[in-house]
């Protein structure tokens, strides 16, 4: 990719960021793991995904699905920066009076399916890309998903089905993080190696850094896919990405922040760090 195109890519990814944050007060959201997967929507949005506010309702369009449900501000934040919703909307987030509500809603512009219950999503993927095949349909369909979420068994089921029906249209993308909830996924049921399991199953893997723009513009674009066989991207993610008080902090799953707290980690964000922001005074219980 050409160095104007990932300053582009970073500008947005700071501009979602900065709405995450704005989304982590009056109530929270799951900041942290919001934060790890900023850059691969941005990325999927931008560069992969022939999805826009204007073809939302056309049948060849891409799909996206977030599995990962309690994700959604990363995914709004992004909608809020690309048009598919007003900006102002954003504050509504855990009010009743709007859509925008804690997990995806369909009744918002751009989501394909409800997501919440994890492991639902890859089953809900795999029909579409199923459908899109027997209507000889060239769409991309991608499902995010959290590391921790594959533990769920209906996960595995569903890579079995993908690779016996050859869905080579199925792209898997895992946020690896390496935390769920507020315990570490290799303390807890241990996934790796997670990339030759998948292989196992008969998908095809990538492994990358994913807040690096050229190495996900290589993975997703990689000849390996379109081969007979769904493919996978692990995407090595940071918790809380942005704000190093927070990342790879087992207790930031979730955020509750004052309004004074955000403005802090705003600036933070945009490397005015003051020493205090970093202490164990910045943790909201």
């Amino acid at each position: 990719m050409k160095e104007s195109e990932i300053l582009t890519l970073k500008s947005l990814a700071l501009k979602v960021r900065e709405n995450i944050i704005g989304m982590s007060t009056e109530g929270g959201c799951f900041t942290g793991a919001s934060l790890s997967c900023t850059d691969l929507f941005v990325y999927l949005y931008q560069k992969f995904l022939n999805v826009n506010p204007t073809n939302l309702t056309d049948p060849t369009r891409d799909y996206l699905f977030l599995s990962k449900g309690h994700d959604v501000p990363a995914l709004y934040g992004m909608f809020a920066e690309i048009g598919f919703i007003e900006k102002e909307r954003l504050q509504n987030h855990l009010s009743t009076d709007d859509s925008i509500y804690w997990h995806p809603n369909r009744k918002i512009p751009g989501v394909e399916f409800h997501s919440g219950s994890l492991g639902h999503l890859p089953s809900v993927a795999i029909g579409v890309a199923l459908d899109c095949r027997l209507r000889n349909q060239t769409n991309k369909v991608v499902v995010v998903t959290g590391d921790g979420e594959l533990n769920e068994g209906s996960v595995w089921e569903a890579a079995l089905v993908a690779s016996a029906y050859k869905l080579d249209n199925l792209i898997l993308v895992v946020d690896r993080n390496y935390f769920q909830a507020n315990m570490a996924t290799e303390e807890l049921i241990p996934l790796e190696p997670l990339k030759q399991k998948f292989e196992a199953f008969g998908w095809n893997v990538e492994e990358i850094d994913g807040h690096d723009f050229n190495q996900l513009d290589k993975a997703f674009h990689s000849s390996s896919f379109g081969n007979g066989k769904p493919s996978m991207v692990i995407a090595q993610t940071v918790r809380g990405k942005g704000l190093p008080s927070i990342e790879k902090r087992a207790d930031r799953w979730f955020c509750n922040f004052s309004a004074e707290e955000v403005k802090a980690l705003l600036g933070e964000l945009h490397d005015n760090k003051p020493a205090e922001l970093v202490s164990e005074t910045l943790v909201v219980r």
